[in-house]
């Protein structure tokens, strides 16, 4: 990282901070790996281990720590990804299931590493925000029947079709 954000966000893995990493990198455009820090002869692991791992995703910086079992990853956080249509929302969402992700509900899983992720189109967002209350409210009961957000059973919905 050449420059710093003011606001970065911190995610604290077991031991799987550089995997974790390079699976986000790899799902997202204009995303990389910044920087590894590794432990020299002083710190609470093994010199050599992995401690931080900059990273940069669709131009957002993060870090990632390896910090052992004490805390874990849940719900009360999560990445919301905006999607422009349904191919990039579901390529980013087998992207992220793969390797052990699981499927929750209204365009949320949660990857194998414990990240929670609203995978989301932007279309929906754009719905929501109609000055039409009942076309907001039929978005909003065909949403609830999801899993995986679809845009066109949204628009469907919207339409009053």
């Amino acid at each position: 990282m050449a420059e710093f954000q003011k606001i970065t966000p911190f995610l604290w893995y077991d031991r799987e901070a550089e995997e974790a990493a390079n699976h986000y990198v790899a799902a997202f455009r204009n995303s990389k790996i910044d920087h590894i820090e590794r432990l020299g002869e002083i710190g609470p692991k093994e010199s050599g281990s992995i401690t931080l791992v900059e990273f940069t995703l669709a131009g957002q910086q993060f870090i990632a720590m390896n910090a052992g079992p004490m805390f874990k990853l849940n719900e009360a956080f999560s990445m919301f990804v905006l999607c422009e249509d349904q191919a990039e929302l579901d390529r980013l969402w087998e992207h992220l299931l793969s390797g052990g992700g699981k499927e929750q509900a209204c365009g949320w899983l949660k990857d194998r590493f414990g990240l929670s992720w609203q995978i989301v189109p932007k279309r929906h967002m754009e719905m929501m925000r109609d000055p039409d209350k009942a076309k907001r409210d039929r978005v909003l009961a065909a949403m609830m029947q999801m899993v995986k957000f679809d845009i066109a059973a949204l628009e469907k919905a919207y339409a009053g079709s």
